[in-house]
């Protein structure tokens, strides 16, 4: 939901729409077979003179349950990665990376970065080979997409008006063009979801990041077909859990990463279901506003709550002042958080925070 993409992608839609149609009846029916596992290593060839006594034919293996194509392909991980508790150098960018590529991510001095989905936040989805480049580098990488909202340039935005008009609700007034959906519904998961997170699981990312958990605070009540607010909280604390479930199962370890909206917390099964939560403006809004309304200290016992139950936090402010950029970087020391203070449009690597005594 970053600005830039606002008028670039309503240009873009019309263009992607007619591709995004093939692709996402290709994605949806790519439902994995089985658990993904690392490649086996071959074995050393036994010597000439040896003859290997006859055995018996193994009996067949089980045969998975039939599914409509083979499970994506996992990417072997680097070693010597950073323990996700230790994580305390981020990066997020979801727009303007330079040439398209993730070079300037891969160099970066970062421990986990955060990318969208697709370079053009379309349907140009970066490759298997593209995250792999990154991750060879030690860095975990998590796809950026939204479960709560949808964008008006993004493809899926244009299938929606067309063959389920009635999930799309109320605009989001702060941010024109994206528009709060009914997240609850089965369409929303199988036409949306289930494919943006199957792209993820073949283009080999580490995990998701997932935007927009808020849209149970603000889908517009004529919108929610009667719900209060309490069944859309636990609602949209049971599409966590899904996802999760869903993707744990295709790749054991899989990361599933909420933005914001840390009360889901007390919601049934979210906790197990999250490795981490990524928090914005903990301490400064946009722009170097220091965030001091209440809901800033709700947030934040929220967040504290969660590191204490073993989940990482991965805090971003947004400020320019060098002296905000300080203080908010001596919070997240503080806290224990990963932390990064950037621009609103997320359109650039920011520094990371400097060590201690740095």
């Amino acid at each position: 939901m970053t600005n830039s993409w606002r008028t670039a992608g309503m240009v873009a839609a019309a263009a992607v729409v007619v591709a995004f149609a093939v692709t996402v009846v290709v994605v949806v029916t790519r439902a994995p077979t089985s658990p993904l596992t690392a490649p086996t290593t071959a074995s050393a060839t036994p010597p000439p003179t040896a003859t290997p006594p006859p055995t018996a034919t193994p009996p067949p293996t089980a045969t998975p349950p039939l599914t409509a194509t083979p499970a994506p392909p996992i990417t072997r991980p680097p070693t010597a990665r950073t323990p996700l508790l230790g994580i305390r150098d981020w990066a997020y960018q979801l727009q303007g990376y330079p040439g398209g590529r993730l070079d300037r991510l891969a160099a970066g001095p970062y421990q986990l970065v955060v990318v969208d989905l697709a370079r053009d936040a379309a349907a140009d989805y970066f490759t298997a080979a593209e995250i792999g480049r990154v991750r060879a580098t030690g860095k975990r990488v998590l796809a950026y997409f939204e479960i709560g909202s949808v964008e008006n340039f993004r493809p899926e935005y244009r299938v929606l008006r067309k063959a389920a008009p009635d999930l799309i609700a109320n605009e989001w007034a702060e941010w024109p063009g994206e528009y709060f959906v009914r997240y609850y519904d089965q369409r929303w998961w199988s036409m949306v979801v289930r494919p943006r997170v199957d792209q993820a699981l073949r283009a080999g990312f580490d995990g998701v990041y997932l935007d927009t958990p808020l849209a149970y605070e603000q889908l517009d009540r004529t919108a929610a077909q009667g719900r209060d607010r309490d069944r859309l909280a636990r609602e949209m604390a049971g599409l966590i859990v899904r996802i999760s479930r869903y993707a744990k199962t295709v790749r054991p370890g899989f990361l599933i990463v909420p933005q914001n909206s840390p009360e889901l917390r007390h919601q049934p099964g979210y906790s197990a279901a999250i490795d981490g939560i990524g928090m914005e403006e903990l301490f400064y809004e946009a722009t170097d506003e220091r965030c001091a309304q209440d809901y800033c200290a709700e947030n934040l016992a929220e967040a504290r709550a969660l590191r204490a139950a073993g989940k990482f936090v991965l805090g971003v402010d947004y400020a320019t002042r060098p002296a905000d950029v300080r203080a908010a970087c001596a919070r997240y020391a503080t806290e224990h958080f990963a932390g990064t203070v950037t621009v609103l449009d997320l359109d650039r690597t920011a520094p990371p925070c400097p060590g201690p005594g740095g």
